[in-house]
């Protein structure tokens, strides 16, 4: 009795092979499955202020408070004082100070005031929805 010996495969055709049995789910890497685990999305934050008065030191501390609070690590903050930087208010259409805008995730939104009401900055950033 002769026995045959079947050439090695290569590693690509070993790789296609198993995710057609099914023995490599639809990410074949662990880079892969690293890059398609959904993130917790990013709040891109603009708060836009006019100089360092009480309620914008108010609005810049009562913010990273509720940021540190309820979003951990996953915000950025910018803050955007119109009196060096008159001409950035017309992008956000800034028509009170302190505004802090909601960049991403879309849509944008806008919370005017010192920020001091940390259900209404919740509820405002879809971070909480309201109670009825």
């Amino acid at each position: 009795m002769k026995t045959v010996r079947k050439p090695a495969r290569k590693a690509d055709e070993s790789c296609a092979r198993a995710k057609r049995c099914g023995r490599i789910g639809k990410a074949g890497t662990t880079q892969e499955r690293r890059r398609t685990v959904p993130e917790a999305p990013l709040f891109d934050l603009r708060l836009y202020i006019a100089g360092q008065t009480p309620k914008s030191l108010t609005a810049i501390a009562n913010l990273k408070k509720i940021c540190e609070e309820h979003l951990k690590g996953q915000y950025r903050i910018e803050v955007i004082d119109l009196l060096k930087n008159p001409q950035l208010a017309a992008g956000d259409q800034i028509l009170a100070i302190p505004t802090l805008v909601r960049k991403l995730p879309e849509p944008i939104k806008k919370i005017i005031g010192d920020l001091s009401s940390e259900e209404k900055v919740l509820i405002g950033l879809d971070v909480r929805t309201r109670h009825k």
